[in-house]
């Protein structure tokens, strides 16, 4: 059966590129291909709508194997991830407890961030009671001006239960710039505080101890190259101050830890994965780190294992919605593959619940299952860098890889730390944030059940138990000496607009108006009852009517606060001034759905409001809302 099959595609003779591009040229009749089938990211290039063998040719890595510098393709020759879960911790008896029950469910790596100033010893021998160091992966960040601490009392806690140093794995994960990212407030000390805390985790092989937050940059709105771009931009610098401290530059390397982003932007997220690894790799291998054992890797005098760059990634925050959160796992799960089918090295789920209260225990339980899930059932981890040989995806890794590139040297020249001074990165993110923004109000970016098919019927105000992210609240200008990133989700601006609604006790009725041509009626009132739903207002549907009067009449038997007129262009010049005339004299407001060709004449009639495809829904229902008395 197998030849017989081999020997089926060989009876198919070769099709060209050329020949390929006729047939769609052809297809199009006319419309031009550049505007119709390439897809313009906004990773500043152009996609293909398809890609070939000879589209490959060219790239140095696709011959390489996993684990084989520059680690296109993976760090390892097999794709195990930690499965990791992030524990806050105020209590280091019940941390302690939480997280040996999260150990018997299948968690292999904590994160433990201690909110405590003072850490004593004592503290973190409860912490980790009944935790093997050598067999689980510890994390530990704590708050500004506390790491140097945490660090020496975790590396003493753990040289002193006398196991190998180098079967103990983990983090110290201090980032010396998180603050002026978060905060605006710059930490003038943190060349010192690099290099001391790299000092105090050297006798742990495993440990590394600098982290680079590049996922702060996806959670406010960074596309991805530039989230890739200044990862790589923070990375160096850090790692140019410790060799300049005296550092030796593989010692140094292997003490940095990236964090990432996931968000869901699939066949994207993975190539960044891919590309992340081959730029740290030729960065760190530029300063030709010495190699001190024997190891594969060696290359001369050079360690090759020094270039291979540790990722943990966290599922987007600045994608997950208040409203309809349930499509938050949805989301996640395409995240956690995306970084899975990436090679990362660990990876922590968000709770699909954590956008409007404390996660609860089902919210935390099945974001861990979401991880077991693809690798105890769908096998994930028995498969390396299944996306190898894919035209698309080795397409997008060298496309993402040059863009983040470019930006990578363009801060580099600069400097990185200089550039937080100065705002040019917070700047950059900022503006691309506003950008999606907009096209999240435009529904040029869609988030399911916020600005595209919300359920209508769906309340959340009296759900909302805490704000983590500075959603839905007026917030406080706070000043800050340097820029700080934004802050908000995207969805943010619809989640405000919308519990407006809900708090105002005024629920508006949106009643279709159905007449005339059957297929555009329909469509149209589909379209407009997805629109308004957008800002939780009731949406009264219908099969359609004979005539504009009994149409009228079913309104005002509804209390109608909105009549949506849907028809198609043609009969819209004679049935919407008929709607005007009939509505003029009640509380009602008329809205046509469409930009029909007659659109200017029939404001001239008086008839104010259109939605279409082109409307900005955002500010359009906005502004419905003030007519209708929502604050």
């Amino acid at each position: 059966m197998s030849k017989q099959r081999e020997k089926l595609f060989t009876d198919f003779p070769p099709v060209s590129t050329e020949e390929w591009m006729k047939k769609i040229i052809a297809d199009l009749k006319g419309v031009d291909f550049q505007k119709k089938m390439v897809w313009k990211t906004n990773e500043g290039f152009n996609v293909n709508p398809f890609y070939r063998a000879e589209d490959i040719v060219d790239l140095k890595w696709t011959d390489n194997l996993p684990g084989q510098f520059p680690y296109v393709r993976g760090t390892k020759k097999e794709n195990v991830w930690y499965v990791r879960r992030e524990i806050e911790v105020d209590d280091f008896h019940a941390a302690n407890q939480e997280a040996v029950a999260l150990l018997k469910r299948g968690v292999n790596s904590l994160g433990f961030h201690i909110q405590k100033k003072d850490v004593t010893p004592e503290d973190i021998a409860l912490l980790l009671h009944d935790i093997a160091p050598d067999k689980i992966e510890l994390n530990f960040s704590t708050n500004e001006g506390n790491e140097v601490q945490l660090a020496r009392i975790v590396v003493n806690y753990i040289q002193g239960l006398n196991l190998d140093p180098m079967e103990c794995f983990g983090s110290i994960e201090y980032d010396p710039f998180r603050i002026i990212l978060q905060e605006g407030r710059d930490n003038a000390d943190w060349e010192n505080e690099v290099v001391e805390i790299v000092k105090i985790t050297i006798p742990l092989p495993r440990y590394r101890s600098i982290l680079v937050s590049g996922n702060l940059f996806s959670d406010a709105g960074a596309y991805l190259y530039q989230e890739l771009g200044f990862s790589l931009s923070h990375g160096t610098e850090i790692l140019n101050k410790l060799v300049e401290k005296g550092i030796e530059p593989d010692m140094a390397a292997k003490k940095i830890k990236f964090s990432l982003g996931v968000s869901s932007n699939y066949f994207m997220e993975i190539a960044k994965f891919r590309a992340a690894r081959w730029l740290w790799a030729e960065i760190v291998n530029a300063y030709q780190p010495s190699c001190t054992h024997d190891c594969p890797n060696k290359t001369e005098d050079t360690c090759r294992c020094a270039a291979k760059m540790n990722i943990h990634v966290t599922t987007a925050q600045f994608n997950q919605t208040l409203y309809d959160p349930y499509v938050n796992m949805l989301r996640t799960q395409t995240e956690a593959m995306s970084a899975i089918i990436g090679m990362v090295d660990s990876l922590t789920v968000r709770p699909f619940d954590e956008t409007f209260e404390i996660p609860t225990e089902f919210g935390n339980r099945i974001a861990v299952n979401q991880q077991l899930l693809l690798k105890e059932e769908s096998h994930f981890d028995k498969i390396t860098d299944p996306s190898a040989g894919s035209y698309y995806i080795e397409n997008l890794t060298g496309a993402l890889a040059e863009q983040a590139w470019k930006l990578f040297l363009e801060i580099d020249e600069k400097g990185f730390y200089e550039a937080l001074r100065s705002g040019v990165v917070q700047d950059a993110v900022n503006a691309s944030a506003e950008a999606r923004f907009k096209a999240l109000s435009n529904r040029k970016e869609i988030l399911v059940g916020t600005n595209q098919y919300p359920n209508p019927n769906e309340t959340m105000a009296d759900k909302i138990q805490v704000n983590l992210s500075n959603e839905c609240v007026d917030r406080e200008v706070e000043e800050a000496p340097l820029k700080k990133l934004n802050k908000s989700r995207l969805a943010e601006p619809f989640n405000t607009l919308r519990l407006a609604t809900e708090k105002s006790g005024i629920r508006p009725k949106v009643f279709m108006l159905t007449i005339g041509n059957l297929a555009m009626r329909l469509a149209r009132s589909q379209f407009s009852g997805n629109f308004f739903a957008c800002a939780g207002y009731e949406i009264i549907d219908n099969l359609g009517f004979e005539t504009l009067e009994e149409g009228v009449k079913a309104a005002r038997e509804k209390d109608a606060d909105i009549v949506v007129l849907c028809s198609g262009d043609e009969e819209y010049a004679t049935l919407a001034p008929e709607a005007f005339e009939l509505l003029k004299d009640g509380k009602e407001i008329l809205v046509v759905a469409g930009a029909p060709k007659c659109m200017d004449e029939l404001k001239e009639k008086g008839i104010e409001h259109f939605i279409h495809v082109r409307s900005n829904v955002l500010e359009t229902l906005r502004a419905f809302n003030s007519l209708l008395g929502i604050a």
